[in-house]
C-alpha cells in the first residue's frame, strides 16, 4: 500500500515542472495546457466516492489491481501522445485509475490493521511515503524534464504501477466483499460523480473565470443542485446507497473529513507558493527548486515517525491538534518571506517546522476517518476522505491563489510577487487554525490506542 500511495503522490506533482516543454512539444495553447492538470483532478476528484463503493462491493484487492492496471496503461499511452488531445485523455484515464485504487488501498490498510500498535505503525509508514512522494514528485519532474524529456514524466509511473501490481498480487490477501448485497444505487452514483466533477470543474477554471463570473457561479450552482439531489436520493432510495448518510453522523468521520478538507487546501497552496517564490523571486532553476523542496519531505517523514511514537500514548484528537498547530506556525513563519531573502533564511526553517507538523497530522487523520467504520463501509469512508483532500486542494489553491494575486495586483516586481506569496502562506496558516478548532470541537475526546503489550485496544481519555 505504501508503494501504491507513493505512485499516486508522485503523479500529483510530477507533471507540473514539465508543463512548458509539454506545451512546446505538443503545441498546447496557454489555456489548453491547464487541462493537463485539470483532466486528472476532474476524474480523480469526481470519481472517488464511486471508487470507494465499487471497492466495497467487488473486493478491495480486485479493484486495487484493476485501478493499478488502468493507471499504468494510461501513463504509457500519455507518454506516447502525439497531440494535445491524446495527453489530456491519458491524464483523464490516469485519474479514473487513481480514483479506483486510492480508496481501495486505504480500505485495505484499515481492514488489515483494524486496531492496536500495528495500525499506528502502518499509518505512520503510509503517511511518510505519501508526503515523500508529493515532494519527490517535484524533483523527479524537474530532473526528468531537464535531462530525459517531458515524456518521461508520464513514463515514470509505468514501472511504479507494475511494481505495485506485482506486490499487491502477491502480498495482499483477498477477502470476500463485506458490502450488502442489495441492488446498487446507480442514480446516486451518477449524481455524486457529476456533482463532485462540477465542483472540481468550477474551481480549477477560476484561473480563467473569476469566482464572481457568471460561468463560475453557474457551474457551482449546478454542482450544489446535483449534490443536493444526491443527498435526497441517498435518503430515500430502496437500493444500496453509494454512501450511507448515517456514516456522517460519526463524529470521528465528520471531524476527520472537515479537518482533511482544510489541511488539503493549505498544503496544496504551500507547494504552489513555495515553488513560485523559489523560482520567481530567488531565481532557482526547476531542478534546484525541486532539490530545495526535499527538506519538506524529510520533515514530513520525521513527523510521521514521531506520530507513530506518540500515537501509542496520545488520542487522535490530541495528535491532530498538535500537528495542526505546529503546521500553522510554520506557515505563519513562511508568510514572513522577503524579496531580498534566501533559501536558508526564509524557506528552510519554516518549511521544516510546517512539514514536521504535517507529518504528525497525516496518519492520525486517516485513522480517525476510518475509526469505528464497519468493514463493509471502509472503501466508502476511504473514498470520502480522499475526496475531501482533493476538493480541499482544488478549492484552497484556487481561493488562496486568487487572494495572493489580488494582493500582488498588477505589480510584476519582486517585492509585489513576494507580498502576494507571503499573504497566501499566511492565509494557509489561518486555514490550519480552523482545522485545529474543528479537531478540538468535533472529534471525540477518546481514541483507540495501544497501551498494553498484547495489543488489545482500549479507550484512552484525553488528559484535561
Amino acid at each position: 500500500m505504501a508503494v501504491v500511495q507513493f505512485m499516486v503522490s508522485v503523479d500529483l506533482s510530477v507533471v507540473n515542472l514539465g508543463l512548458p516543454r509539454i506545451a512546446a512539444g505538443l503545441g498546447f495553447s496557454a489555456v489548453g495546457l491547464t487541462w493537463v492538470i485539470h483532466a486528472y483532478a476532474l476524474t480523480f476528484g469526481g470519481l472517488l466516492l464511486l471508487g470507494g463503493k465499487v471497492a466495497d462491493r467487488y473486493g478491495h484487492k480486485r479493484v486495487l489491481l484493476l485501478g493499478l492496471a488502468v493507471f499504468g496503461l494510461a501513463s504509457l499511452a500519455g507518454g506516447f501522445a502525439q497531440e494535445p488531445g491524446h495527453l489530456v485523455a491519458g491524464r483523464a484515464l490516469q485519474g479514473i485509475g487513481a480514483a479506483a485504487l486510492s480508496p481501495a488501498a486505504l480500505a485495505l490498510l484499515a481492514v488489515t490493521f483494524p486496531s492496536g500498535k500495528a495500525r499506528v505503525r502502518a499509518y505512520g509508514i503510509w503517511s511518510a511515503v505519501n508526503a515523500a512522494g508529493g515532494a519527490l514528485g517535484v524533483l523527479i519532474g524537474g530532473v526528468l524534464t531537464q535531462y530525459a524529456g517531458w515524456r518521461w514524466v508520464m513514463f515514470v509511473s509505468v514501472p511504479m504501477a507494475a511494481i505495485a501490481l506485482a506486490l499487491a498480487w502477491r502480498g495482499v490477501t483477498a477477502a470476500p466483499s463485506t458490502a450488502s448485497g442489495g441492488r446498487p444505487d446507480v442514480l446516486g452514483a451518477v449524481l455524486a460523480t457529476a456533482g463532485m466533477s462540477m465542483v472540481v470543474f468550477g474551481v480549477v477554471r477560476t484561473d480563467q473565470y473569476a469566482w464572481t463570473s457568471p460561468v463560475t457561479l453557474a457551474t457551482l450552482v449546478i454542482a450544489v443542485a446535483l449534490l443536493t439531489a444526491f443527498v435526497y436520493v441517498e435518503r430515500t432510495t430502496t437500493r444500496d446507497p453509494l454512501i450511507r448518510l448515517g456514516l456522517l453522523t460519526n463524529r470521528s468521520v465528520a471531524g476527520a473529513n472537515s479537518y482533511n478538507l482544510l489541511l488539503g487546501a493549505a498544503m496544496a497552496s504551500s507547494f504552489y507558493f513555495a515553488s513560485l517564490y523559489l523560482q520567481q523571486v530567488l531565481d532557482a532553476s526547476p531542478t534546484m527548486a525541486g532539490i530545495q523542496l526535499l527538506p519538506f519531505a524529510f520533515g514530513v517523514i520525521a513527523g510521521a515517525a514521531a506520530a507513530v511514537k506518540l500515537g501509542y500514548r496520545l488520542p487522535l484528537r490530541t495528535m491532530l491538534i498538535i500537528g495542526g498547530s505546529v503546521t500553522a506556525a510554520g506557515f505563519a513563519w513562511l508568510g514572513l518571506i522577503s524579496a531580498d531573502g534566501s533559501f536558508l533564511t526564509d524557506v528552510l526553517g519554516p518549511s521544516l517546522v510546517a512539514s514536521v507538523g504535517f507529518g504528525l497530522c497525516l496518519g492520525p487523520v486517516v485513522s480517525a476517518a476510518t475509526a469505528g467504520v464497519a468493514p463493509g463501509e471502509t472503501g466508502a469512508a476511504s473514498g470520502l476522505l480522499s475526496s475531501s483532500r482533493q476538493i480541499g486542494a482544488s478549492l484552497g489553491l484556487a481561493a488562496l491563489g486568487t487572494a495572493a494575486h489580488a494582493r500582488t495586483g498588477r505589480s510584476t516586481t519582486i517585492e509585489g510577487l513576494t507580498e502576494g506569496y507571503g499573504f497566501g502562506m499566511t492565509l494557509g496558516a489561518a486555514l490550519l487554525v480552523g482545522a485545529v478548532l474543528i479537531a478540538f470541537a468535533v472529534l471525540p475526546r477518546t481514541s483507540t490506542a495501544t497501551p498494553a503489550e498484547h495489543g488489545s485496544p482500549e479507550l484512552v481519555p484525553e488528559p484535561e
